[in-house]
């Protein structure tokens, strides 16, 4: 390798490192060109993803409001929500929490459904005795139950190894040859990895820089310097291909930086803002104060309806978007003075409230039917509460969907509320504290999001391999 090389591969490593990479994340510097836009997509389409990073406890956030309630009541004692106090869902017997009072009228207009017991399953179980008799080894049983990371990992990768490096968001982006790769909001998790690609991160408040460190800034000195490193990213070097891979990727990178810096820095302060963000505005006003979004969620759900609004410019007719809300390892002080506040309560609200805003602005844009948000989480918690006012880890969980393709209602079998009983993994007297087995698996649940977005079976097959597994029932809730 000769001098002139050397030096050329050490700028280039700078570059990068002090630049782009900086700016964007390592998740931001792959396949990343955006073509240039003034209409909206056709058939466009987006799944918006929200983990709940801790467990949820989704025995409190939707509570059978019939015969079930005493027995519920009797178990979670001073954790339960009194009935008069829930938010009446019209046609079940089922309440939300008084948190989640906002999504009613969402409940009310058919675009919500819940999805009873959902988790990680390596195969379906007949039975408890099925449960009992599986193992991790005999490849029946998923790894590391009720283990925070391990569990991420396998609800992200729909699989039953954490050791998967792949999200089946990001197997979705590649195997529907999406334009973008997922397009995350919030934390940088698996769900948006692919073989090839990482996910692109941007950043999760409105008004953030999302540039190449102030290369594009017009000063001066910095358009020197960016004319220059894309010259050196034109020229060839002495490893064609690395070179050539390497050098695509960093330009992909000011393009993109350049193409979404507008709608990224965007705020409800902005001056003279388009027609679009006036509406999102309106949508998202009861949670803008002095100008800017108030809750990191209703940060990135702003983000994420200004991306979908203007989604010609982010580029598809398919995007996957990753949100996060963290907080739910609730062991202790799950609630306040009384069970209708705390912690769980605050975290509820902030879901509620940035969920409906975010519903509302997609309709208001007139892409209500074109865009569907879901819930992720670790697990489920135990029924049973423990000795500090909260909750342990557990297993299946209840989790949401929202949009206009949604055909609202309950989906999945809810539970028996017997400790012990035939859904509980437990037996021994110190077990029996409501443990769900899983009655739906994560690649049920993602199915029928799959289908809409419009996979085929083919690339469903190798988004989730593990679906021909489970072939009842088939969930039918989009």
């Amino acid at each position: 390798m000769n001098k002139q090389d050397l030096s050329r591969r050490r700028f280039l490593r700078w570059s990068a490192a002090g630049t782009a990479a900086s700016a964007l994340g390592v998740g931001s510097l792959a396949n990343l060109l955006i073509p240039a836009r003034s209409a909206w997509a056709v058939d466009y389409k987006a799944l918006v993803c929200i983990f709940l990073y801790g467990g949820n406890d989704g025995m409190n956030t939707i509570v059978p409001t019939d015969s079930r309630y005493t027995q519920y009541n009797t178990v979670r004692g001073a954790l339960a929500l009194p009935q008069s106090s829930l938010v009446g869902l019209n046609g079940v017997p089922f309440g939300l929490h008084p948190s989640l009072a906002a999504l009613q009228s969402v409940w009310a207009s058919g675009q919500m459904a819940t999805v009873f017991n959902v988790g990680p399953l390596a195969v379906p179980f007949a039975d408890k005795a099925a449960y009992r008799a599986a193992t991790v080894a005999a490849g029946t049983l998923p790894e590391s139950l009720f283990s925070h990371s391990d569990q991420q990992i396998l609800w992200q990768t729909a699989s039953t190894s954490s050791q998967t490096r792949t999200g089946w968001g990001g197997r979705a982006a590649s195997a529907m040859s999406t334009v973008q790769p997922v397009i995350a909001v919030g934390g940088n998790g698996h769900y948006g990895l692919s073989a090839t690609r990482a996910q692109l991160a941007v950043p999760s408040s409105p008004g953030s820089d999302f540039n190449a460190s102030g290369l594009n800034d017009p000063w001066t000195v910095n358009v020197k310097r960016k004319a220059a490193i894309d010259a050196l990213y034109a020229a060839d070097g002495a490893d064609v291909a690395l070179s050539q891979a390497y050098a695509t990727q960093m330009r992909d990178a000011f393009v993109v930086s350049s193409s979404l810096e507008p709608l990224i820095k965007q705020t409800p302060a902005t001056t003279t803002p388009p027609a679009t963000l006036q509406t999102i505005n309106a949508a998202f006003s009861s949670l803008i104060s002095n100008g800017q979004v108030q809750g990191r969620l209703a940060q990135q759900l702003y983000q994420t309806a200004k991306l979908i609004a203007n989604n010609a410019t982010v580029g598809g007719n398919r995007q996957l978007y990753f949100a996060d809300h963290g907080g739910f390892d609730t062991h202790g002080d799950q609630i306040g003075a009384t069970s209708l506040v705390g912690t769980h309560a605050d975290l509820l609200k902030q879901l509620g409230d940035a969920v409906a805003a975010f519903h509302s602005a997609m309709n208001a844009l007139g892409l209500g039917q074109q865009v569907t948000l879901f819930t992720q989480s670790d697990f489920g918690r135990t029924f049973a509460p423990n000795n500090s006012r909260g909750t342990d880890h557990a297993w299946g969980n209840h989790h949401m969907v929202l949009g206009g393709a949604v055909h609202g209602g309950t989906y999945g079998t809810y539970p028996q509320l017997d400790l012990a009983g035939p859904d509980d993994v437990g037996v021994q007297s110190w077990e029996r504290q409501g443990r769900w087995i899983p009655s739906t698996s994560v690649e049920q649940y993602a199915a029928p999001m799959l289908r809409w977005f419009g996979a085929s079976n083919g690339q469903l097959a190798s988004i989730l391999p593990n679906l021909s597994r489970f072939t009842a029932p088939a969930l039918t809730f989009v």
